[in-house]
């Protein structure tokens, strides 16, 4: 004798998942979130993004397309995230000054906001590059209208 019931054939089994209360069952799949469901990311300073670049002779930069990437993805459920970021961003790096502000102004899009910035924000990086000033703007730009989207969503400084 074990202490395990032996199931009632005349009772309807549950389901193995049952969602929450009013969420339709998806079989599985992923839903889109709509915009500003998911969890916001973090606010980063310009200048100290700035100075860790510098300091890591270009290496925060590959970390900071990868967070910025991956927290776009997480919380509209859209974008590139982090991984793929990364890579383009070590093997294709410029293509990062035009992804890059083309999510951050899909973000405003899809909360229906106007867009700050575009792919073509990225303009300002490519010719600069050799003279830094145009990277800076770029970064300037790209990372304050991020910044100001996060605080938007609830976000503290």
């Amino acid at each position: 004798m074990s202490n395990i019931e032996e199931p009632n054939p005349t009772q309807p089994r549950p389901p193995a998942y049952a969602p929450p209360a009013g969420v339709a069952p998806t079989g599985g799949y992923p839903v889109a979130r709509p915009p500003g469901a998911g969890q916001p990311g973090q606010i980063r300073g310009t200048g100290i993004s700035i100075l860790l670049y510098i300091v890591t002779f270009g290496f925060y930069g590959w970390f900071y397309y990868y967070k910025t990437h991956e927290e776009m993805k997480r919380h509209s459920g859209e974008g590139l995230g982090g991984p793929l970021a990364l890579i383009l961003a070590i093997f294709v790096g410029i293509a990062m000054a035009y992804l890059t502000p083309h999510e951050v102004g899909s973000l405003y899009k899809r909360a229906g906001k106007p867009e700050p910035v575009s792919a073509i924000t990225g303009l300002w990086y490519f010719p600069g590059i050799f003279i830094l000033v145009g990277p800076i703007i770029w970064f300037v730009k790209t990372n304050g209208a991020l910044n100001d989207y996060w605080k938007s969503q609830g976000v503290a400084a």
